[in-house]
């Protein structure tokens, strides 16, 4: 049997960020998808129907929690498991992520990407 290559859609406006975890995931054998703002996030997550989903707060059009709340909306999406990525580490951000239906909630500066690649696997059973 082959096994199929988790898709990992990471949703980050800072570029340069963005390359280092999608050359870090690519390098873990996953797929990366990369969108530049919430709008084309969304709009991906429907295209792409990622087996997970990195989710930065702070963008410009749609912010994450945005985002969150509509991806939890749809029945088509609402299963893919999120991760809030961010900078944004006050509790009540934190929290009310999680009250969204993020499955986890890492601060950027806190986690390295090999460290973000490592809880992906963990939360896809891999």
């Amino acid at each position: 049997m082959v096994k199929q290559v988790p898709v990992v859609l990471l949703i980050e406006d800072d570029t340069f960020l963005g390359n280092i975890y999608k050359t870090k995931f690519e390098l873990e054998k996953f797929k990366v998808f990369v969108a530049a703002d919430g709008l084309e996030g969304l709009d991906m997550a429907k295209k792409k129907k990622p087996d997970i989903i990195l989710l930065d707060v702070l963008m410009p059009k749609m912010d994450g929690f945005a985002v969150l709340e509509n991806l939890k909306k749809d029945k088509s999406l609402e299963k893919i498991p999120v991760i809030l990525l961010t900078n944004l580490g006050q509790k009540d951000d934190v929290e009310k992520g999680l009250e969204l239906g993020a499955v986890d909630y890492l601060i950027k500066a806190h986690f390295k990407p090999s460290e973000t690649v490592s809880k992906v696997k963990t939360v896809l059973q891999l």
